[in-house]
């Protein structure tokens, strides 16, 4: 691993270019923050891909473009006198400080869990006036239910057991099926919202992350699909003209690879 000198070597060379980049390239140049902002949420998914499957390599790489983007958005704020990437840096340094009294005051935490209420309790402190005011509005909605969720049981709103969790997603469950049953359409979306948000929250009880779990459930189905795709392939079959049974012989296959 590198030493802290190389470390500070290594981002002051990446400031360097940066400024170069700004200042030489047609395209760099012409960047805003606004311009960059959909660049930045496509590399966090890249990120996220990388270490679902786990490809540390990969995800050095999208560190490394999330980083630019981070110097990026910094050298803009510099060019208006608003932020530089000192600002930046210092600015998230304070908020652990504050956020974090057990390490670097003298507040006593027990567990992750203290940690976790001290930190929305902290938050509020700070002038906020609700707890979801953190929670962004662009969020997907299944990230954004389970972020909801972290954080009203940061201050205590929460179930005691995951057993009630489980009893409250059964009785959501029976509301979908009464609705399906009176086919109101309208009714039906909302009592299936109620089902989806109480099968976030009881993942959490379970201590399984929703989003990473639905999306490894994504990436098994298209590694089947794509298995049965091509063994129909081998066959000069066409998937629509095969049937059920024909096409669970693959799928089964595919499940034991």
């Amino acid at each position: 691993m590198n030493s802290r000198e190389q470390q500070l070597k290594a981002f002051d060379r990446l400031l360097t270019i940066m400024d170069e980049l700004r200042e030489q390239c047609p395209w760099d140049r012409k960047q805003t923050l606004q311009s960059l902002r959909h660049l930045t949420i496509e590399e966090t998914y890249e990120l996220g891909d990388a270490i679902l499957d786990n490809d540390l390599q990969e995800v050095k790489k999208e560190l490394g473009d999330l980083l630019l983007h981070i110097v990026f958005y910094s050298k803009i704020g510099s060019e208006t006198n608003d932020f530089d990437i000192a600002d930046v840096a210092n600015s998230i340094s304070e908020k652990l400080i504050s956020r974090h009294p057990h390490i670097y005051s003298d507040t006593k935490v027990n567990d992750e869990e203290d940690v976790k209420r001290n930190w929305e309790q902290l938050k509020l402190k700070e002038g906020k006036k609700s707890v979801l005011e953190g929670v962004p509005a662009s969020l997907p909605a299944l990230v954004k239910a389970s972020r909801i969720q972290d954080k009203v049981a940061g201050v205590g709103f929460d179930w005691e057991e995951p057993q009630q969790v489980f009893e409250k997603l059964q009785e959501e469950l029976e509301e979908l099926q009464h609705e399906v049953e009176n086919r109101d359409q309208q009714k039906i979306e909302e009592e299936f919202g109620d089902v989806m948000f109480s099968m976030i929250n009881y993942a959490r009880f379970l201590k399984v992350n929703p989003e990473d779990a639905l999306e490894r459930t994504n990436k098994k189905f298209i590694k089947r699909f794509q298995y049965l795709e091509n063994k129909a392939k081998e066959q000069n079959k066409s998937l629509k003209d095969m049937t059920l049974a024909e096409m669970d012989v693959f799928w089964e296959e595919a499940k034991r690879i």
